[in-house]
C-alpha cells in the first residue's frame, strides 16, 4: 500500500481539472497533522484534504468532514489569513517526487496582491504542508516546525529559507534514458533484491510498483541483481519503461483491490496490478475517490488506536489491581469463615490461664466444645501473657466476623467493578470513530477513572450511532458500541415489548430487536443473538450462551455505572457467532 509519486502526478492532473482558477472559501484544521480546504470553481463546491499525518500523509478530493475543534490552532488561522478568498492559480508536482505545490493568489492587508505556495510534503514520518512566499521561497509557517536538534539536514522555521528534501541520489524516471539504467544496474550491490533496486534508485516508485515490474518482466522479486542474466536484465528494462511510458502519458486506471472476503482493500494504485492474480478489484475515473474510500476508514482506526492508548493503559492498570483486590477479599473472606476456631482458642485459655505457663510457644488443652473432650492445641506468642494471647484471639475473632459482613457487601461491588471496566475496554476496541472514543473518555472522567474537564451539554447533545441491521425477516437489529450507546439503547430508544439481548456473564453489547408487535421469528432471534455473540468477548466461542427478555424486563438500578443493567423473566440462547450467520444479515452504513 503506498501513495508514491505515481499516485502524487495522478492526483495533481486530477486537481488541475478541477481545482485551478477555484475560489478558495474555507479553510479548517480538524487534526494537529491535517488541513481541510473548501473550494468553489465553476459551480462546484470540492473539498480537499491534506494530512501530514507519520501514518496516513495523504493529499485529494474527499466527501468526508470531521467535527472542528472547539478553537481553531494557529496554523489554520494562518492560513485563512493567507489564503481565503484566494485564486488558486496553479498545482503542480516537484519531479515525480511527493511533493506538490499549489499556488494561490490573494491580497495583504494593504489589499495589494501577494502570491503564496503551499507545499505539500508527503513523506512519511517526515510529511509536512508548508506555507511560503512564492517569490522569495521565505518559509512563513508550518503544520510541524522542525527545528535544528530535530534535523541537521533541513529546518523548517518560520523566516529561513524553504529547501527541497534531499533526493539521496535518486532521479526521475520520466526523464531516465537506457543509459541511466544500465549504469544504476551496474553500480547496483550485487545482492540487492531485484524489486529493490527501482524504488532505491528512481523517484516516486513504492516498493508495490517496483514488484509489478519484476512481476511483468517475469522475475522473482527475490531474486538478486548479481543473479540476473543479461536477457532478464534487458526484461526488467522493458518493463520498466513501458510503465514509466504509461506514467509520462498519464495513462491512469485508479483501482484497487480486495482481500479474499472482500472487506478489505489490500491493495490501490493507478496503474493496473497485475501481481494479485485474480483477486476482485475495483476502478475509478477518479483516484481522489479511490484514496478516499481506503483512507477515510484506515485514518479512522489509526486515529482511534493512537486516542485510545493511554485511555486503555489506564484502564488495564486499573482492571489488574481491581482483580488482585478481588483475590485478597476472597482469600480475607476464607479466613473470616474459619473465624470461630479463634474464639474457642480464646475461651480454653481463659478457663485455663492458671494451667498455662509464661513463655510457651503453645499449649494442648482440652476443648469443652468438643463431644468426646478431645485436646487442641493452641499457638501462643511467646512475647504475651496467657491472658494477653487469650484477648488476642478475641480481638481476631471479632474482626474476621465484621470482616465477613464488611466482605460480602466489597465482594459483589468489586465483581460489578471489573465487569464495568472489562466492558469499558470491550468498548474501546468496538469504537469505529473517533466521536465514540469521546464519549468513553467523558464517561471514565464523570465515573472518577481519569483526569479532565466534562464538555459542557448542548441542548441536543448528539449521540453517535448503534450499528443497524436488518435480519432475513426483515426486523431492525441494534447493537451499541459503548456504554453511553447501550443505555440510550436499552434506556430511550427501544419500547416496552422490544427484544433485549445480552451475552451471559461477560462483557458485551446491548442488542436490541424492534418489534412490529407480532412474535419475533425463530431466524430472527437466532441473527440477534448472533450479534450479541460477536459483539461480546466471546467472540471466539462455541455455543456462546445468550440472555434475551422483552425489554420491559430490564431495570437499571440506582446509581448503576453506563451501560450496567439488570433482567428478570429471560431465556437463553446457544449459538455460535459464524461468519456464514453474520452475512445472512444485512448491515445499513
Amino acid at each position: 500500500m503506498s501513495y508514491d509519486g505515481i499516485v502524487a502526478k495522478s492526483v495533481v492532473a486530477e486537481l488541475q481539472n478541477s481545482l485551478i482558477s477555484g475560489r478558495i472559501d474555507k479553510v479548517y484544521q480538524q487534526e494537529k497533522d491535517e488541513i481541510l480546504i473548501h473550494i468553489h470553481n465553476k459551480g462546484t463546491n470540492y473539498k480537499l484534504v491534506i494530512s501530514s499525518s507519520s501514518n496516513n500523509p495523504r493529499l485529494y478530493l474527499t466527501e468526508y468532514t470531521k467535527s472542528n475543534p472547539p478553537e481553531p490552532p494557529m496554523f489554520c488561522m494562518l492560513l485563512r489569513k493567507h489564503l481565503i478568498g484566494g485564486t488558486i492559480l496553479n498545482i503542480e508536482q516537484f519531479s515525480l517526487d511527493r511533493i506538490v505545490f499549489i499556488d494561490v493568489s490573494s491580497k495583504d492587508e494593504l489589499g495589494h496582491p501577494s502570491k503564496k505556495r503551499l507545499i505539500i510534503e508527503i513523506m512519511g514520518k517526515h510529511s509536512n504542508i508548508v506555507l511560503v512566499d512564492h517569490n522569495t521561497y521565505k518559509v512563513i509557517d508550518s503544520v510541524k516546525r522542525v527545528h535544528g536538534d530535530m534535523s541537521r539536514v533541513r529546518q523548517i522555521l518560520p523566516g529561513i529559507t524553504y529547501e527541497y528534501p534531499p533526493h539521496e541520489d535518486k532521479i526521475n524516471p520520466i526523464n531516465s534514458t537506457n543509459e541511466d539504467f544500465y549504469k544504476k544496474m551496474e553500480l547496483a550491490n550485487k545482492n540487492l533484491a531485484c524489486f529493490k533496486f527501482f524504488y532505491f534508485n528512481y523517484l516516486g516508485l513504492s516498493p508495490l510498483i517496483s514488484r509489478e515490474i519484476c512481476f511483468d518482466a517475469n522475475i522473482d522479486i527475490d531474486r538478486t541483481i548479481g543473479s540476473l542474466s543479461s536477457t532478464e536484465i534487458e526484461a526488467l528494462r522493458k518493463s520498466f519503461f513501458d510503465l514509466m511510458a504509461r506514467v509520462s502519458n498519464n495513462e491512469f486506471k485508479p483501482n484497487y483491490i480486495l482481500s479474499n472476503n472482500g472487506n478489505e482493500i489490500i491493495a490501490f494504485h493507478v496503474i493496473g496490478i497485475n501481481q494479485y492474480g485474480d483477486k476482485k478489484r475495483y476502478y475509478s475515473d477518479s483516484i481522489s475517490e479511490i484514496l478516499d474510500k481506503y483512507y477515510h476508514r484506515k485514518d479512522i482506526s489509526d486515529r482511534i488506536v493512537q486516542k485510545s492508548q493511554s485511555i486503555r493503559k489506564t484502564i488495564q492498570v486499573k482492571l489488574d489491581r481491581t482483580i488482585n483486590k478481588l483475590a485478597k477479599q476472597k482469600e480475607e473472606l476464607l479466613e473470616s469463615q474459619d473465624r470461630e476456631k479463634y474464639k474457642v482458642y480464646a475461651d480454653l485459655l481463659s478457663a485455663n490461664l492458671y494451667r498455662i505457663p509464661k513463655g510457651v510457644e503453645s499449649i494442648e488443652l482440652e476443648n469443652f466444645y468438643d463431644v468426646n473432650m478431645e485436646k487442641i492445641m493452641i499457638p501462643l506468642d511467646i512475647k504475651r501473657s496467657p491472658a494477653a494471647n487469650a484477648q488476642r484471639y478475641y480481638k481476631k475473632y471479632s474482626k474476621l466476623k465484621n470482616a465477613q459482613i464488611l466482605l460480602q457487601e466489597q465482594i459483589p461491588e468489586t465483581e460489578k467493578e471489573i465487569l464495568y471496566l472489562e466492558n469499558v475496554l470491550f468498548s474501546i476496541d468496538n469504537s469505529t470513530e473517533v466521536e465514540e472514543l469521546d464519549e468513553i473518555k467523558e464517561e471514565l472522567i464523570k465515573e472518577g477513572y481519569i483526569k479532565g474537564n466534562l464538555k459542557k451539554k448542548k441542548k441536543q447533545q448528539n449521540i453517535s450511532r448503534p450499528h443497524h441491521y436488518i435480519s432475513s425477516d426483515g426486523y431492525n437489529i441494534y447493537v451499541g458500541k459503548n456504554n453511553r450507546q447501550n443505555d440510550y439503547l436499552t434506556l430511550k430508544f427501544s419500547k416496552k415489548n422490544d427484544i433485549w439481548l445480552h451475552v451471559q456473564k461477560m462483557p458485551g453489547s446491548h442488542v436490541i430487536i424492534e418489534s412490529t408487535g407480532e412474535d419475533i421469528p425463530d431466524a430472527t432471534l437466532e441473527e440477534a443473538a448472533t450479534l450479541a455473540a460477536y459483539y461480546s468477548n466471546g467472540k471466539n466461542s462455541n455455543k456462546v450462551p445468550i440472555d434475551y427478555t422483552e425489554r420491559k424486563n430490564v431495570k437499571k438500578p440506582n446509581n448503576a455505572k453506563a451501560g450496567m443493567v439488570i433482567y428478570e423473566n429471560f431465556k437463553t440462547i446457544f449459538v455460535n457467532p459464524s461468519k456464514e450467520m453474520l452475512n445472512r444479515i444485512k448491515k445499513v452504513e
